[in-house]
């Protein structure tokens, strides 16, 4: 490595800022695609996802929706980059998980993250816990979906340490 080497990675116990909002870019747009490979990938038969002729007849959404785990997934994934890439030791949970509105095939999905709060384990000494409240939002501003995350994440390396 040189002097100028710079290598991304998520926050520390300690970079973590309660209130802070996190603004994950770009967003990611949703294909039919994506939608029937994760559909299918995870054993989701449900025709809402898969069969436009039958989401068609469906009221109120009458058009094929995107796999609501899909927007989970994704939501999360997009915040990796900037929070727990290489400091995830493990994740904890999910709570108060809400899918407000669909989201479409052809929706771009923006996703936002405020930490909750923080405390160190009592458990594991070098680390602690954080509570990450994520929203997602399609490109019109509309709430597609939020989650509350809990992950355990490595403080800061002492001097000295790798």
């Amino acid at each position: 490595m040189s002097a100028h080497d710079i290598v991304q990675r998520g926050l520390y116990f300690e970079e973590f800022i309660p209130d802070a909002r996190y603004l994950h870019r770009p967003g990611r747009t949703a294909t039919e695609a994506d939608n029937v490979f994760f559909t299918t990938l995870t054993m989701n038969t449900q025709a809402l996802h898969l069969d436009a002729a039958f989401a068609e007849a469906q009221a109120p959404f009458h058009r094929r929706l995107i796999n609501s785990m899909w927007t989970l997934s994704t939501m999360v994934g997009a915040s990796v980059a900037q929070l727990t890439q290489g400091t995830l030791v493990a994740q904890l949970g999910f709570g108060d998980i809400t899918f407000p509105h669909p989201l479409y095939a052809g929706d771009t999905l923006y996703t936002e993250s405020v930490i909750v709060e923080k405390r160190l384990s009592s458990s594991r000494p070098g680390q602690g816990i954080v509570t990450i409240a994520h929203t997602g939002r399609t490109q019109d501003d509309v709430v597609v979906a939020t989650a509350t995350r809990s992950v355990l994440v490595h403080c800061l390396p002492k001097d000295g340490e790798a």
